[in-house]
């Protein structure tokens, strides 16, 4: 027998292996690096609240305990406060702008109570007007403790269109 005239083929290599499709192994790891990104995300977006609430807090404690201040310039610097705070939980557009009675109401709309509008709360509005001791600041500072305790744990849009709507964060 000739070995030209025998069917045998020469070695042939098989294909190179490809990158694509993924093995079931890295689709998990896929998988796991997404859910881990999410959950990270996630978790110092919940922190940041409750950096808001405790930095608030302790504002709030200092300011009570500072004999050095009268009640009015307590009032002006609570108010200053809770401005702050707000504009740090809640997006700027909806409470930077607002005043006078329209400031009350958004921050009674994450309180069951209308506190700020109706009670204490008031005196954030016509309290750095009044003598000094016609204020009574105990139950006011309450109110604010109140107000940050109640800080919701996600921002929530508020719809500002012809007139200003408030949502409850309960």
């Amino acid at each position: 027998m000739d070995a030209a005239s025998l069917p045998l083929r020469d070695i042939h290599l098989p294909e190179p292996v490809s990158w694509w499709p993924l093995a079931p192994g890295w689709w998990v790891v896929l998988g796991l690096i997404v859910i881990l990104g999410l959950l990270l995300l996630w978790v110092r977006y919940l922190r940041q609240y409750q950096f808001i609430a405790k930095l608030a807090r302790g504002q709030l404690q200092l300011l009570r305990s500072d004999s050095a201040l009268s009640n009015g310039d307590k009032i002006r610097a609570l108010s200053i406060l809770m401005r702050r705070v707000s504009i740090s939980a809640f997006p700027r557009v909806d409470s930077a702008s607002l005043t006078g009675v329209e400031w009350l109401q958004f921050l009674d709309s994450s309180l069951t109570e209308r506190a700020f509008s109706e009670g204490p709360g008031r005196a954030l509005l016509d309290g750095p007007y009044k003598p000094s001791g016609d204020i009574d600041l105990a139950p006011v500072f309450k109110v604010c403790e109140k107000w940050i305790g109640s800080l919701p744990k996600k921002k929530i849009r508020i719809s500002h269109r012809s007139s200003v709507t408030y949502r409850n964060f309960d």
